[in-house]
Formats: C-alpha cells, structure tokens, sequence
C-alpha cells in the first residue's frame, strides 16, 4: 500500500503479522494455519492466537524469533511498525505494509490481503459484511465536538489524518485536534480552549480509567467525559465488525444526551 514494488509466494504457507488489526483479519480469512508468529499486542481472536508464536511487541520487535520461524511473509502497518525494522527484515524477507488512515483503506488492506494469501473470496465477503454494518450505523444529526485523547504525561489527542479521526467523522463528532498533527502534544489550558463538547478517553495505548475522569472534570466542569473501548475506534480489518455495534450503543448514549 505503499507503492513499493515485492515478490511473494502464490500461497504464503508461513504468515508473521506484526499489526493486531491485521492478525486479527488474517484469522477472519481462514488463514490461521498458515499465521506462523505474531507480536504480543496480538490480543484477537483470543483462543487462536493463545498457541501461536510471539515476536515481540510492535515497536520492539525479536528479530531473532522472526528468523527461526522462517517466514515467507511478513505483513507489517506503517504507523504501527518502524520503518527500520520493516528494512532490516525486508533485507531477508518479503514484507507488506499496510497503510490504513481512514475507512476506505481498510477495505483496500482486506482485499489486499485476500490477493496476497489466496483468500479473495473470503476477503469479499468480509468487506460485504463490513459495509453493511458501517452502511447501517447512523451519524448524530446534530454534531458534537470532540476531544479523543490517547495518552497523559505528556497529554496527546489522536488529529487529522488518522483512523480514529475518520471514524469520529463518520460517527457526526467534530475533532477539534484536526487541522493539525497526526497525534498532537497539548496541555490542559489548550483543551480548556478548544471547549469540546466531549472527551473521549481510550483504553488504549494507554489505560485511562475513572479517575482520569475525575482528573479532567476539574478543568472541564460542562464537558461531557467518557472512558471509551479503543480497540471501537482503533482496530480496523475484521474488528470493524464488533466495533460497529459498539459505536452504534454509543451514539444512541449521545442521542439520549
């Protein structure tokens, strides 16, 4: 997905999967024989992936672990990897990169994957069933602005250009980080000046919890602030389709609201 030009197997039979969206789909396609190794934020589908062979996180990969499995394809996302490690392991290896900043891509990065593995028809019939999901799941009428925070010390909010804020846009939300970097750095009095609506707060990277919420009230007394599943609004490929029902739980919460 990043124009680079690679030879792979017609059948890759020994799969590492360096992204837990993309491990994630590449079991929805039937191809968990072949999944050889995967990192351990790999979390999903929870029984497969309890048996299968850990190369380290996504950021700090065991390239030694890598090796003894002796893969044939390496599949790897842009944001989630570093790009030198994805060039020290495409010196011995085949290695996809996935690049998924917004809807359309993920349906591009399943059907992808469906040619590179021999799984079109099953990629086929996951992007139907993703459609139809996302197709139904409505947007609020009246918009909202919105704050989605991903990290504290130092604070950060998820901006422009990204999944999460695509799938914010789609849900009827208004980011008010967008415009700006990827993943901004910010204080308190700059979120007090962006006067959002509501703060989302992610479980993921890192865990907020109530407290955090308690912690946020102080300074934002007429703002509405929620813990939020991450994984809704940050795992793309087969995760699309629980997240659809969770979103769609939420907009009905922000309705009522």
């Amino acid at each position: 997905m990043l124009g680079r030009e690679l030879t792979v197997p017609a059948r890759p039979q020994r799969i590492v999967s360096l992204c837990p969206s993309i491990t994630e789909t590449l079991f929805a396609l039937d191809l968990e024989r072949q999944i050889a190794g995967l990192t351990r934020y790999c979390l999903h589908p929870e029984l497969q992936v309890a048996g299968k062979p850990r190369v380290g996180g996504t950021k700090k990969l065991n390239f030694e672990a890598i090796a003894a499995l002796e893969p044939d394809l390496i599949i790897a996302e842009k944001e989630e990897n570093r790009r030198e490690d994805v060039e020290r392991l495409a010196e011995s290896w085949p290695v996809y990169v996935a690049e998924i900043r917004d809807l359309k891509a993920a349906d591009t990065m399943i059907r992808k994957l469906g040619e590179l593995c021999d799984r079109d028809e099953q990629a086929a019939q996951l992007t139907g069933q993703i459609r139809q999901a996302w197709d139904v799941l409505p947007s609020l009428k009246t918009p909202l602005s919105v704050a989605y925070l991903i990290w504290r010390k130092p604070w950060m909010a998820a901006g422009s250009d990204t999944y999460i804020d695509a799938v914010l846009q789609r849900l009827g939300l208004q980011n008010v980080f967008s415009g700006g970097a990827r993943y901004p750095e910010f204080s308190i009095e700059t979120l007090v000046e962006q006067r959002p609506e509501l703060v989302l707060l992610s479980s993921e990277p890192f865990p907020f919890v109530e407290k955090h919420i308690r912690e946020l009230e102080m300074h934002l007394p007429h703002t509405e602030i929620q813990l939020v599943d991450g994984e809704a609004f940050s795992w793309y490929g087969a995760h699309m389709l629980p997240a659809a029902r969770y979103l769609q739980k939420l907009l009905i919460t922000w309705t009522a609201g």
